[in-house]
């Protein structure tokens, strides 16, 4: 299959897999009522789908570097299936949601990094770097329309609706694997044969480090915004009397998420021309600025509320490919598959902790919603200035 084609075909199953990837946020107020959950109970059901995430991915992505990425895929893809279909017609409360969405986590660990990694194999410079924004804007807008396609499922025909399409969309992507990704392994670098799990090649990486170090900030910061941000434009919506004709929250949150891809495109470009360092000094130093902001908006105007969380999304979403491009354009020859998937596990270690993190303190702030709300997201800037502290320290000069 023709380069052009292939990445074309990659991206469209990676959207499959992931059109139903944030199910349980949008649909997560239902559940807390429905499955009487504590705030972090509910942290750890949007947790441990990343903590499940880190322990398969290095092994996983690993093995790219030696058999075909399509048996990896395949695996995935069927993963994310399972979890799916699991939720619709088995799941009835907190540990079996648990099982399944460690099952979901696994899942992902077998499609974004493997089929990331397919597409950059086959190309080089300019070309490469566009092909992950490209492919980072197709998961993007997958993530962003999962919410609308939740809420609109749950609404005709409840939560199980929901679920039950993420489980067909993703064996659909299994269906385009088989197709567009190779079937033969790849060839072996010259030398002496590296142990599977390996990384102190890419911890002495220090360029490399660094951009991991920003990308796991990065998924801390925006996966703790994913996971809350319907409830808590839904808990502001509660505080006055909004007209019908105001659009729900996961109609919102799509809409944020969609608006927030042309940023994500514009961010890479922009820091191809300008410098990737200085995009993602001042993206994460606003991220920083909008974490400190967002969550105290609740207790003045669901309009500003919303208005906070479409300026935060764009400050994390600005960038998002800048850092995956600097992280593989770091990466040693070789050491590709190693370096990614170093790079996917400490990121998504920080996406596990995000939405717990706000859940431990939205529970200990009780009654007092606003300050939960407010030291909950707050609490993340801390995060992203020392992350973006030590990018800036091992990264390498500002031309980088």
């Amino acid at each position: 299959m023709p380069p052009g084609r292939s990445v074309a075909a990659v991206i469209a199953a990676q959207v499959l897999v992931q059109i139903g990837a944030f199910n349980l946020p949008a649909l997560l107020p239902a559940y807390l009522a429905a499955w009487s959950l504590s705030k972090t109970e509910a942290g750890w059901l949007i947790g441990i789908f990343f903590a499940a995430y880190v322990a398969a991915v290095p092994v996983l992505v690993s093995l790219t570097d030696r058999v075909a990425a399509r048996r990896i895929y395949l695996i995935g893809a069927g993963c994310t299936a399972l979890s799916h279909l699991g939720f619709a017609f088995v799941a009835d409360g907190f540990w079996a949601g648990m099982l399944l969405r460690a099952v979901a986590g696994v899942g992902w660990a077998g499609c974004y990094m493997p089929g990331l990694k397919a597409i950059t194999d086959s190309l080089a410079g300019p070309e490469q770097s566009r092909a992950v924004s490209w492919h980072a804007a197709g998961v993007g807008i997958a993530g962003a329309c999962s919410f609308l396609v939740a809420g609109v499922l749950d609404a005709l025909a409840g939560p199980r609706a929901a679920f039950l399409f993420g489980g067909v969309a993703a064996l659909a992507a299994c269906l385009i694997a088989l197709r567009a990704l190779p079937a033969s392994p790849p060839v072996a670098p010259p030398g002496p044969a590296r142990g599977l799990l390996d990384f102190r090649p890419v911890l002495r990486n220090r360029p490399a480090l660094g951009w991991i170090i920003g990308y796991t900030v990065h998924t801390w910061e925006l996966a703790a915004l994913r996971a809350w941000s319907v409830t808590f434009l839904t808990a502001a919506a509660a505080r006055e009397a909004l007209p019908d004709w105001v659009p729900g929250p996961t109609v919102i949150v799509t809409a944020i998420g969609l608006a927030c891809i042309a940023v994500s495109v514009t961010g890479n470009e922009t820091a191809q021309r300008h410098g990737r360092r200085r995009v993602v000094t001042w993206a994460m130093a606003a991220a920083a600025l909008a974490s400190l902001l967002a969550g105290w908006t609740a207790g003045l105007s669901f309009w500003l509320a919303a208005a906070a969380v479409l300026a935060w999304n764009a400050a994390i979403y600005l960038d998002s490919s800048a850092l995956t491009a600097g992280t593989v354009q770091a990466a040693a020859p070789g050491m590709r598959g190693a370096t990614m998937g170093l790079h996917s596990m400490a990121g998504y270690a920080g996406a596990f902790l995000g939405p717990l993190g706000v859940g431990l303190v939205l529970d200990w702030a009780g009654d007092r919603a606003l300050l939960g709300w407010g030291l909950g997201f707050g609490h993340l800037a801390a995060v992203t200035l020392g992350g973006l502290w030590l990018l800036r320290r091992l990264s390498g000069p500002p031309a980088a």
